[in-house]
Order: structure tokens, then C-alpha cells, then sequence
């Protein structure tokens, strides 16, 4: 016999009635239901098992629907199981709460069983989609860091962990990166500037290049984060294009949208010279224009 997984749903209410009610309801659809009459059980519960979602009454005693969802939200464990809310309360302030609260879905009561299975279903589908992205990218080995409005750090892949190891403070580079990145969302941007990649130093020793990739979310914003290891872009280019030292430092200053002018005075060369070494590298790289070149560099430089 074919033994295949079911969903786990936790359904959190203080009703003895509406427990006894969702919870047969769910078991007859194939459903596996955890129960909890409290915000604080639902807590507990989470600590053992991490359900598909969360059925969550808003108004009990105690840690009430909201704060409880807000707590789990608050763990990068838990944040991504949906919360939806069930109870008697329609006004909209309280919609607006449970939305807050990080909840996806807001149900009142009484509860139509047809309707609930349906948005089970669909958030269930969702949520199973952005777990899946998000080991598909663990798994590519890139660097990638989502953050909120606010500059929460929402989630990052491991190799984002192990970029900041170096500095000595993981956490606190974490913590720095996301609120550098909460500032720069916060600022205007033009059309061209939205896409444009952008410098912050971490540490003494760690500069990072900060690639906005756009929304992935209602609020989840995603970076491709790049280490500025000037040296081992050198390595790259001149392994690559099979240039000298002098023309892999004056590509990745061109590639970083320098003129030949500020060229020759960070390297200490006549513009003469820096055209010189122009020359060369578009004869190796098979370009005519500094843009061209710039963009093959690019290619290298952010994929090192």
C-alpha cells in the first residue's frame, strides 16, 4: 500500500464545540488534526511538531489569536505554516488585526465547512509552492536574503550564513544587513535605480554587493548578496579573459562604471595608459565599447 503523507492541521480554539466540530470535519477529508485550547498549548504544540497550517481562534483567554500568531510568526521555524483565523467577530478592525498578526485568511463563524476545506486547500498549495522555492535556492547554493518593509530578515539561504561567519558576528551582520536593506527599500528609487546593485560594508574585513531581485511577497523583498573579494574578482576576470594584473583591475573598475579618468587616479595611471589597457581588454574580451565589456565582467564578477 502506497504511504503517502497527509497534511497535519492544528486547529487552536477555546470552544469545546467548534474543536469537536472542524476536528471530524477534517479527519473525514483525510486530515491529520492537532488540537490546542489555547494560545499557549498552540505554542507547546509548535515546539514538538510544525503543522501544514493553523486554524486560529482570535478571541480566547489568556494569550489571545492574535498575539499567538504574531509569536509564531516571529520564529523563523514556524513563519511560514498559514494561520488562518476563525471567529464570531466581523468588524474590520479585527480583519485588519489578524492580517497584521501575520494570518493569511480570515473565516467567521459560524463556520462553513465547504468554504474552510477550500481555503485549506488553496493555502496549503501556497505554502508548499514558497518551501519548495526556498529549498530549490538552498539547494542552488546561492546567496539570497529576503527582508520586509520594515528590514526584518524573513529568510536567507545557508550560504548566506556561511558569508557572514567570517566577520566574526553572524548574527549581528544579519541584523545590519537587514536594516541596511529596510533603508534602501524605504528610499525613493526611480524605474532604474529599483534594479541597481548597491555597496555596504559589513565588517573591516567584508564588503558586500547588494543585487535587488524585486517582490516575492505582499512584503518579502529579495537580494542577491555577492562578496566584494576584490582579489578573487582579479583571479576571475584575468583566469577568464586571460588578461594581465594591470587589465583585470582596470576591468573591474569599468565594470563598476568608472571613467578612465578616475580610473588612472584609483590605480595611479594616465587616462593614455588606462586607454592603453581599454584596448586590450576589448580585443580579449571580443567587444568594441566599454559598456560591452562592462556587462562580461559583470557576468564574472557576480557569479564569483
Amino acid at each position: 500500500m502506497k504511504n503517502e503523507r497527509r497534511d497535519t492541521v492544528l486547529v487552536v480554539d477555546d470552544s469545546p464545540e467548534t474543536l469537536g466540530f472542524v476536528t471530524e470535519a477534517l479527519k473525514k477529508s483525510g486530515i491529520t488534526v492537532l488540537v490546542a485550547t489555547s494560545g499557549e498549548a498552540a505554542l507547546s504544540v509548535c515546539t514538538r511538531v510544525s503543522p501544514d497550517t493553523i486554524l486560529m481562534d482570535a478571541v480566547m483567554p489568556g494569550l489571545d489569536g492574535f498575539e499567538t500568531c504574531a509569536q509564531i510568526k516571529a520564529s523563523p521555524a514556524l513563519r511560514h505554516i498559514p494561520v488562518i483565523f476563525m471567529t464570531g467577530l466581523s468588524e474590520t478592525e479585527h480583519i485588519v488585526k489578524a492580517l497584521d498578526a501575520g494570518g493569511v485568511d480570515f473565516l467567521t463563524k459560524p463556520i462553513d465547512l465547504d468554504e474552510l476545506k477550500a481555503r485549506i486547500r488553496v493555502h496549503l498549495k501556497n505554502a508548499r509552492s514558497v518551501q519548495s522555492a526556498h529549498v530549490a535556492l538552498d539547494a542552488a547554493g546561492r546567496h539570497l536574503v529576503a527582508v520586509n518593509s520594515e528590514g526584518s530578515v524573513l529568510w536567507s539561504t545557508p550560504q548566506i550564513q556561511n558569508l557572514l561567519a567570517g566577520t566574526g558576528a553572524a548574527d549581528t551582520s544579519l541584523y545590519r544587513l537587514g536594516r541596511a536593506l529596510g533603508e534602501w527599500l524605504d528610499a525613493p528609487h526611480s524605474v532604474s535605480e529599483e534594479r541597481k546593485s548597491f555597496m555596504l560594508g559589513l565588517s573591516e574585513d567584508l564588503a558586500v554587493q547588494l543585487h535587488p531581485l524585486g517582490r516575492v511577497g505582499p512584503d518579502e523583498n529579495l537580494f542577491r548578496v555577492t562578496a566584494e573579494d576584490e582579489a578573487g574578482q582579479q583571479t576571475a576576470l584575468r583566469d577568464r579573459f586571460d588578461l594581465t594584473q594591470r587589465e583585470s583591475e582596470v576591468l573591474i573598475w569599468i565594470a563598476k562604471g568608472k571613467a578612465n579618468k578616475d580610473i588612472g587616479e584609483i590605480l595611479g595611471l594616465s587616462p593614455r595608459t588606462v586607454n592603453k589597457h581599454l584596448e586590450q581588454i576589448f580585443i580579449k574580451l571580443g567587444v568594441e565599447n566599454r559598456a560591452s565589456a562592462a556587462v562580461k565582467a559583470a557576468e564574472v564578477i557576480y557569479a564569483f
